[in-house]
């Protein structure tokens, strides 16, 4: 692990906190912290969700977790007037290095119990009551006086003495999803963690997707959102953070048509950050689903069995990109070695035009970086998808709103993600160039999981000097040795994930 004496900046100073360090192989530690114990100052409760009511400045706004303290304070004086033990409470929350922060609004919670169980049975009654709520555990608030506990796992590759292979895979294709064990265990990796954000509803596209840059062997199989960062990791356990933008296009006598995506649905832009037209926005939208009718997508081998259908028009190619045949519905299976080009909308008539049987089309991706300077990884090298950033050069470095995790109108998503505790998986290099990998359980009493912003101040006192936010929540599994070593937080267990990154042995 990074060298850090440090206690974790979690809770008060003096809090009883564990270190236990085992070598999994030379060059690679793994570390479990543990940090303060159950807080009886935590306790369950119901968060009402709010209506706009007579007081509200827009009382035809859908009900939220978050609402003006006006609306919070009816409803809670309805609730008591039936019986509830309700409050009102403002909710706060820090700065960062591109968001103001303050108030986010206020919250209604409704009792305090010693037990979940109880907790759900006092929401029965208020859905009975004709309102709603969810029911949560004070702990995951995020307030800076909670004495915990925390249980976080570190995993440090240190390139200097590491011979093995530092991998990102997304494993059999690009389009379904697979758990970070199983992933693990196929490519017989001696550690591995959950990787990008991916898409989940098939609403949204294919589950499995990456939602931003997937590159994988040197090979980009799924574009980035726009500007935000990918972890760059390299086979001889090297890493950096960059951020990233593209440009694509498709070439044939002459005329060029620009690419809007890879292998993924067209018109569908998880996390937005696409192109021009894009609805509702062309910047990047954590966990929103742009739409834009108009779109040329290519697709690789690596997507899956068959190409997404739909209306449009499809040009397969071989292997030696000449048109072999112009499908006019998309979808289906491509020729061994081969690729294709999906057009729909206002796209449609200019690949048929371009795509005549026998054509050579040539498609070119080019990556930049955040300072316009092209990217061109090697075959060693895998990038994923990540946000927002944590540390910078040291310092903490904080960018919800920059990667697209501030929503405008809706302090509620902010409150949920960034906010709050949750499971986090986090990445970085320390001054050594060290990479470490960094799972925090949550979402539960015996780990109550960080902040965004605890994220960050972890992240810097493991001596991380750039770190990045991974996946999380529900995603964030660590693997050691063939078994899951942390405990993910769904309630039907390890959930499959789009991509992860794998320590693997020594080849031979």
């Amino acid at each position: 692990m990074a060298d850090a004496g440090e206690a974790l900046p979690l809770g008060p100073a003096r809090l009883a906190e564990t270190r236990t360090t085992r070598t999994l192989q030379p060059g690679l530690t793994l570390t479990r912290i543990v940090r303060g114990t159950v807080d009886p100052a935590h306790h369950w409760t119901v968060e009402a969700t709010i209506p706009g009511g007579d007081t509200s400045p827009d009382p035809d706004a859908p009900p939220t977790t978050l609402k003006d303290k006006a609306s919070a304070d009816e409803l809670a004086a309805d609730l008591r007037a039936e019986g509830f033990d309700a409050r009102a409470e403002q909710v706060t929350t820090p700065s960062t290095t591109d968001y103001v922060g303050g108030t986010l609004g206020w919250r209604v919670r409704i009792g305090s119990f010693t037990s979940q169980s109880a907790a759900a049975t006092e929401r029965i009654r208020v859905i009975n009551a004709g309102h709603s709520g969810s029911v949560t555990y004070t702990g995951w608030d995020g307030a800076t006086t909670d004495r915990g506990p925390w249980r976080i796992d570190v995993l440090t590759v240190d390139p200097r003495t590491f011979r093995g292979t530092l991998d990102a895979t997304y494993g059999p294709d690009i389009e379904n999803r697979e758990t970070v064990s199983t992933l693990a265990t196929d490519a017989g990796a001696v550690a591995a963690v959950n990787a990008g954000f991916f898409v989940l509803d098939p609403r949204s596209g294919a589950p499995g997707d990456p939602a931003g840059i997937g590159v994988y062997d040197g090979r980009l199989l799924s574009e980035p959102v726009g500007g935000r960062p990918g972890l760059v990791v390299h086979d001889g356990g090297r890493s950096a953070i960059t951020r990233l933008t593209w440009e694509g296009r498709v070439t044939a006598r002459g005329t060029t048509l620009p690419l809007d995506g890879v292998d993924r649905v067209p018109g569908l832009i998880r996390n937005c950050g696409g192109s021009e037209g894009d609805s509702p926005t062309s910047l990047p939208l954590h966990d929103v689903t742009c739409t834009n009718p108009d779109q040329l997508v290519a697709f690789t081998q690596e997507y899956g069995a068959n190409t997404p259908q739909g209306e449009g028009v499809e040009a397969v190619l071989d292997s030696r990109g000449r048109v072999l045949q112009l499908r006019s519905v998309r979808g289906g299976p491509l020729p061994s070695g081969g690729s294709s080009i999906q057009a729909t909308g206002r796209h449609v008539a200019a690949l048929t035009v371009l795509a005549r049987p026998g054509e050579r089309l040539r498609v070119e991706t080019t990556l930049r970086d955040d300072r316009g300077r092209r990217v061109t990884p090697s075959p060693r090298t895998d990038i994923v998808n990540a946000g927002p950033e944590l540390v910078r050069d040291g310092r903490l470095h904080v960018t919800p709103a920059t990667d697209g995790m501030v929503h405008p109108g809706d302090p509620s998503w902010y409150y949920g993600w960034v906010h709050k505790r949750n499971p986090r998986t986090l990445a970085g290099t320390d001054a050594a160039g060290r990479t470490v990998l960094v799972t925090a359980d949550g979402r539960s009493t015996d780990s109550l999981g960080l902040s965004i912003t605890e994220s960050a101040k972890v992240a810097r006192s493991l001596g991380l000097r750039d770190a990045v936010n991974l996946d999380g929540g529900g995603s964030t599994t660590m693997v050691a040795n063939g078994q899951v070593i942390n405990k993910p937080s769904d309630a039907a267990g390890e959930r499959p994930v789009g991509d992860a990154l794998l320590i693997l042995p020594r080849r031979r």
